[in-house]
């Protein structure tokens, strides 16, 4: 549309990457999770958004899988509104 900034070039590049990555985590619960979750919201989300995701995925798999399964409790560092969004989508799918 007029008047809107379009993506960074670089950003759609980034896009894949994450999806990727989201799809091979290297344990399987973790792939059913942040998979579908990557392709539902990855397009929709704000650069801001992209950079906090891009660092959930930097958290290895046994410290995140708990936390996204409700066996842990959500630490500070991760109460963030897009954390919340991957928590209620994985609870929707469940």
């Amino acid at each position: 549309m007029p008047g809107e900034n379009p993506p960074a070039a670089g950003s759609d590049s980034r896009r894949r990457k994450l999806r990727f990555r989201s799809w091979h985590r290297g344990m399987r619960e973790m792939d059913l999770i942040l998979g579908p979750f990557a392709d539902a919201a990855l397009p929709g989300l704000t650069e801001a958004e992209i950079d906090q995701y891009e660092g959930l995925l930097e958290i290895s798999d046994t410290e995140l899988l708990p936390v996204l399964t409700g066996r842990s409790a959500v630490p500070e560092a991760l109460r963030t509104p897009l954390f919340e969004r991957i928590l209620a989508f994985a609870a929707a799918r469940n």
